[in-house]
């Protein structure tokens, strides 16, 4: 049984974790090209694996922003039956 109320109080940053995977995908990308003009192909391969990381990322972002608020009991609903009152 659970003891608190984990799951009905937590929340995710998504608008957050979004704006921060694009800004990593903007520096990502220029660190590919920039990487890939330098002659420095393996920097460049490591950069173009962590764009396709945080693409892979941002997709989920987006699935879980369009999903939309999903049902969250209020505070007057606890969310497990709670025990009885004993006297000891």
């Amino acid at each position: 049984m659970r003891t608190g109320s984990e799951p009905t109080t937590a929340r995710s940053a998504l608008r957050a974790r979004f704006w921060l995977t694009v800004w990593g995908l903007v520096w990502t990308v220029f660190g590919t090209v920039a990487f890939a003009l330098a002659g420095r192909p393996w920097w460049a391969v490591a950069c173009g694996v962590l764009w396709l990381v945080i693409t892979v990322d941002l997709a989920f972002v987006l699935r879980h922003i369009r999903q939309g608020p999903h049902y969250q009991p209020g505070r007057d609903i606890p969310p497990y039956r709670p025990p009885e009152n004993r006297r000891r």
